[in-house]
């Protein structure tokens, strides 16, 4: 059965171990977590938590049902359709010699990236956006040398009606 990337977003209590129950649940099943986010919500009680995971609709299917029945567990969506916004952000470091920065600077201008910190032989730039957008950038960047690379992990919302 054809695996494709899902991902799924939970509201969750905001108590100690929620993130460690959720995850724990994909690591027994033997569940591939890709990215995982977590962070409080507009309401401090809450939090929102974000994974992605490559699974075929059966795997999915237990999944859902399984995260569900999980305490501290409010609500959980599969964000994988048309209907959600999902972005991801990332903080990149490159080589940024003299005889480069020009070029790092179209390409990032060309990305609506930004350079966020500068160095003397370094640049550190952050670009926010689909992940695809995100592994074009670090394949234009790659031939200047990619020192560091941290990326936040997809974030989802669905689109609000209207």
């Amino acid at each position: 059965m054809q695996t494709e990337k899902h991902t799924i977003t939970m509201l969750v209590e905001n108590e100690p171990g929620v993130t460690a129950r959720v995850s724990g649940l994909f690591a027994s099943r033997g569940y591939n977590i890709e990215t995982i986010c977590g962070a409080p919500t507009a309401n401090p009680e809450m939090s929102r938590i974000t994974i992605t995971t490559n699974t075929n609709p059966d795997q999915m299917e237990q999944i859902m049902k399984q995260v569900r029945r999980l305490i501290n567990v409010i609500k959980v969506r599969d964000m994988t359709g048309d209907e959600a916004v999902r972005r991801e952000m990332a903080l990149i470091c490159v080589n940024a010699q003299e005889s480069h920065r020009s070029e790092i600077q179209r390409i990032v201008d060309s990305f609506r990236a930004r350079i966020v910190d500068t160095g003397l032989t370094h640049y550190i730039i952050e670009v926010t956006g689909q992940m695809e957008k995100i592994e074009a950038l670090l394949r234009l960047l790659a031939p200047m040398g990619i020192k560091k690379v941290a990326r936040s992990g997809i974030l989802a919302l669905y689109r609000e009606p209207g």
